[in-house]
């Protein structure tokens, strides 16, 4: 049986009002409320007071009210409409969510994080977020190569930096800047990158070589897609031989594909995975089989990540900062809403890190 006095020991401390504030440093209310909201009506040492006895009780300004009356609700949105059972096996977006934290906890500013089925559920979920004042401005993932949420963006006015450029461009031009008044870019040369994948696989004397790629429609997707091909095209290569599988991004269907072009009459010497739980996944379908890897398959992730080099062997990967993506995105926002230009900003390029997971081809290939 709990005590009286342990109960009232543990119901939750009243919040700290304007009326606190103005009863400890002998002010009236709307002084506090001049002095907490940067107003004029109150002296230099009179505000410096009231904001010493504010911090002294904990008192923090309520986001609802602030939304409200207009001003900024001091939280910023990302929505993630991705199957959410492919996003516990995905580091990815841990990286990136931390990168993006790191900078917003500096201004004190939240993260409302939400994952959606669709892009239908996103696109509403922005409008009532917009009407509801919830957030002062979203963080865009995933572009699509047919994306309607600039566009629904720009109609409601609400600030938003899109992670990641348009589907297909052309090197070295960057993605054009967006048409939204209140829209920013970041992005990373993934044609680039694929580039120097290839690289690497065709200096080794590849020839047959697949892209075990992420979810079609996404825009980095059709990049990588489309750099592969143009890639294999400057070095001469088979385009029946050189080209992309679509997956979900998850360990089970890295493993599917991987089993499928295993199977075929003329197996891939060499596969490139989207990310490193499927470059995991597939390592293990081929040694499974008895096929050493990089002895008769070789097999790179287009993400680093501690599960890559751990891997036996350990893979040979993709290295980025994601994180520091994540805070380039977030700056880029706040730097909207303090009333900067929208910009497209280019990130670092991705350098590849040789492993013992790639090698040589066969010799009776």
């Amino acid at each position: 049986m709990t005590a009286p006095g342990e109960a009232a020991r543990r119901k939750p401390a009243r919040r700290p009002t304007i009326k606190d504030i103005a009863r400890r440093a002998g002010v009236s209310e709307s002084a506090v409320s001049f002095a907490l909201n940067d107003r004029p009506g109150v002296s230099a040492d009179t505000r410096a007071r009231i904001r010493r006895v504010a911090d002294e009780l904990g008192w923090q300004a309520n986001s609802a009210a602030r939304a409200l009356s207009g001003e900024h609700s001091g939280c910023l949105g990302l929505v993630l409409a991705r199957p959410a059972r492919t996003l516990g096996v995905e580091s990815f977006f841990l990286q990136l969510v931390s990168g993006i934290q790191e900078v917003l906890s500096a201004r004190r500013t939240a993260l409302l994080f939400q994952v959606v089925e669709d892009l239908d559920t996103e696109c509403a979920l922005y409008r009532r977020w917009w009407a509801e004042r919830r957030v002062d401005g979203v963080l865009v993932v995933d572009p699509r190569t047919d994306d309607p949420r600039p566009a629904l963006l720009a109609a409601l006015g609400l600030p938003a930096v899109a992670i990641g450029g348009p589907a297909a461009p052309e090197p070295p031009a960057p993605p054009p800047l967006p048409t939204a008044p209140l829209l920013s870019t970041v992005w990373a040369d993934d044609a680039k990158a694929m580039a120097r994948v290839l690289d690497h696989l065709h200096g080794l004397g590849h020839r047959r070589i697949v892209h075990v790629a992420g979810l079609p429609g996404l825009a980095h997707t059709a990049r990588r897609i489309h750099s592969l091909h143009t890639e294999a095209a400057r070095r001469g290569l088979d385009a029946r031989q050189v080209r992309s599988v679509t997956t979900d991004y998850s360990d089970a269907e890295g493993a599917e594909a991987t089993r499928r072009l295993l199977d075929a009459a003329e197996p891939p010497t060499a596969i490139i995975y989207d990310n490193d739980v499927m470059a995991v996944a597939g390592a293990s379908v081929a040694a499974g089989r008895g096929i050493p890897v990089p002895g008769r398959l070789s097999v790179v992730a287009w993400d680093d990540s501690p599960l890559c080099r751990v891997a036996h062997p350990p893979l040979t990967a993709l290295v980025r900062d994601t994180a520091g993506f994540g805070r380039l995105a977030a700056a880029e926002l706040l730097a909207l809403l303090d009333g900067g230009p929208p910009r497209t900003v280019e990130g670092e390029l991705p350098y590849l890190e040789p492993r013992e997971s790639t090698g040589p081809p066969p010799g009776d290939i």
